[in-house]
């Protein structure tokens, strides 16, 4: 009698859907690489020059090298032109209203909303869900590339301000940095560095040039207010954002201000030269960026942490919170939508972000990461970086804070400034230079 076999047909049809799964799978990353082969093609970038123009360099090209790796049979280059800060602005909006076929700029999150609004930037949603590495990201900086719920642009690096210090100018004085804390000992601070004037030195740097709101924020945030936030009952919008900067936590914030102007403290009106004065000894205590070091000489910065201090903090009001804050500014990547190649563009921009790419590059430079993983695997190799106070500033990333990405901020920062500059200069009254801002800045945004 023949034997019976009994087959499980299950099992055979899901193998043999899984073998097709694969067969089309192979296929279609075939087709995708072979779609660019035989082919010349050059990606277009405009990008700041990061006032060092040979640092792009060494990011994207070994990336190129990677993207070259990945479609051996196309012939693909790159032609970026880089361009100072005030100039990158112009030159993004000028190609884009041009309808130049530009495939990768280089973003500064404040200006995100705008060229999004714009309709400047290529909606970036379906290809980020497909890639599944939002999750790698401090969500602050993931949610600074999104504008009305979709993502248009990737935040590569990042930065921080913190207390930077002379350790002989306060030593000197009698003030230990750790009363630089709070605002009280801040204060207090404040009229023991008086003593230091007659050698050409002032006791803090107190900024009252255009990036001034990026320096009274902190102080905001910290005490739970808010920039503006999302209101319904907008006239033309149904639901739009609304200034909330005039809260009785934005009046306790510049009231600060204004007791360290009462203290004798000057404000400086000379703007983006606070970091060398800094380093030229011309102030004993700066609120500033984590580019500070970069003011130094490179043969200085090795030993810099012998002579300068430096705290991961802005000084608290101890009466209203017990943690600090700080703003967060930098640098996204982001595709326009005149770009002929969005799909290359947008496998550039992921090879960039690998960390085996971008992690050397970013603490070489001092800059910060956006990506939680890369920040984690710095602050567990402690030698990850030579920059001085670089795990310091990776610390303070959890608690830092960005502007809101929307098209009016420029215009949010303008009123604010100009607060300032009244409590400031004109001895005005804190709350109604504050109410006044708010009502220009609720006229921009359309209420």
């Amino acid at each position: 009698m023949p034997k019976c076999y009994h087959i499980n047909w299950s099992i055979k049809i899901r193998t043999v859907s899984i073998v097709i799964m694969v067969i089309m799978a192979t296929c279609a990353a075939s087709s995708i690489t072979n779609s660019y082969a035989q082919k010349e093609i050059t990606l277009r970038a405009l990008l700041d020059n990061l006032a060092d123009p040979g640092r792009w360099d060494t990011l994207i090209q070994p990336a190129m090298q990677e993207l070259r790796a990945r479609h051996p049979d196309a012939n693909i280059n790159i032609k970026y032109e880089q361009f100072p800060y005030n100039d990158t602005r112009n030159n993004i909006v000028t190609a884009m209203t041009n309808q130049t076929p530009i495939d990768i700029v280089s973003v500064d999150q404040i200006w995100l909303g705008e060229f999004a609004e714009r309709g400047f930037l290529t909606d970036l949603t379906n290809y980020t869900k497909k890639w599944g590495r939002s999750s790698d990201w401090y969500a602050a900086n993931w949610d600074g590339g999104v504008y009305d719920g979709k993502i248009y642009g990737i935040w590569t690096w990042t930065d921080v301000r913190g207390m930077w210090y002379w350790k002989d100018m306060l030593k000197t004085v009698g003030v230990d940095p750790n009363s630089l804390t709070t605002w009280s000992g801040y204060l207090t601070a404040a009229g023991k560095l008086e003593g230091l004037k007659r050698n050409g030195t002032e006791s803090m740097y107190l900024v009252a040039a255009s990036h001034s709101p990026d320096l009274w924020y902190p102080y905001l945030w910290m005490l739970g207010g808010s920039i503006a936030e999302y209101k319904d009952n907008h006239p033309k919008r149904g639901s739009y954002w609304f200034p909330t900067y005039n809260s009785s936590q934005g009046v306790r914030a510049l009231e600060f201000l204004r007791d360290q102007v009462k203290v004798g403290i000057k404000p400086q009106v000379e703007a983006l030269h606070q970091a060398q004065d800094f380093a030229n000894r011309k102030f004993a205590v700066s609120l500033d960026g984590s580019w500070v070091p970069g003011a130094f000489p490179p043969e200085e910065q090795r030993n810099l942490e012998q002579k300068v201090g430096f705290l991961p903090v802005f000084p608290i009001s101890s009466h209203d919170t017990n943690h600090s804050s700080t703003l967060m500014g930098g640098w996204e990547l982001s595709i326009p939508t005149t770009s002929k190649n969005k799909d290359l563009a947008w496998e550039l921009i992921t090879i960039i972000l690998e960390p085996k790419f971008l992690s050397p590059w970013i603490s070489k430079f001092g800059y910060l990461p956006t990506q939680s993983v890369i920040g984690e695997a710095f602050r567990t190799n402690l030698s990850s970086s030579t920059f001085p106070y670089y795990n310091e500033m990776i610390g303070m990333i959890p608690f830092g804070n960005v502007r809101p990405s929307i098209p009016e901020y420029s215009l949010i920062a303008k009123d604010v400034k100009e607060a300032i500059d009244s409590v400031l200069f004109e001895g005005k009254d804190v709350n109604q230079a504050l109410q006044e801002a708010a009502l220009k800045s609720a006229k921009s945004l359309g209420w």
